[in-house]
């Protein structure tokens, strides 16, 4: 069973961007409500696509340029990356199968 790894500004190029496989990534802060809501989700999709999927989590608060460059500007947004490239986002706490049927296009 895999957690969401939390990923830096320092470590999201080597974590997301050279992934050999897709990953999810959960922009939030430990003051976001709605994020708390989502959080668990994250962790059964991490759970459930281990082996398929990276999940990780970054806090944009500590972490902030990667939250500006790809344009962050409410929490929680969740972005797929493949292959080093953005191909997908979900903004706002979202049920688990909107999120699942998000990824599957992906896999």
């Amino acid at each position: 069973m895999s957690e969401a790894t939390q990923v830096t500004d320092a470590s999201f190029d080597s974590e997301v961007l050279e992934s050999e496989v897709p990953v999810l990534v959960d922009f939030w802060a430990p003051w976001c409500g709605p994020c708390r809501m989502v959080a668990p989700v994250v962790e059964e999709i991490s759970k459930e696509y281990d082996g398929r999927v990276k999940v990780v989590k970054v806090d944009t608060d500590k972490n902030p340029s990667v939250a500006n460059k790809y344009g962050i500007r409410s929490i929680p947004t969740l972005m797929i990356f493949k292959g080093g490239q953005k191909v997908d986002m979900v903004v706002g706490a979202v049920p688990k199968t909107t999120l699942a049927n998000t990824l599957d296009k992906y896999l």
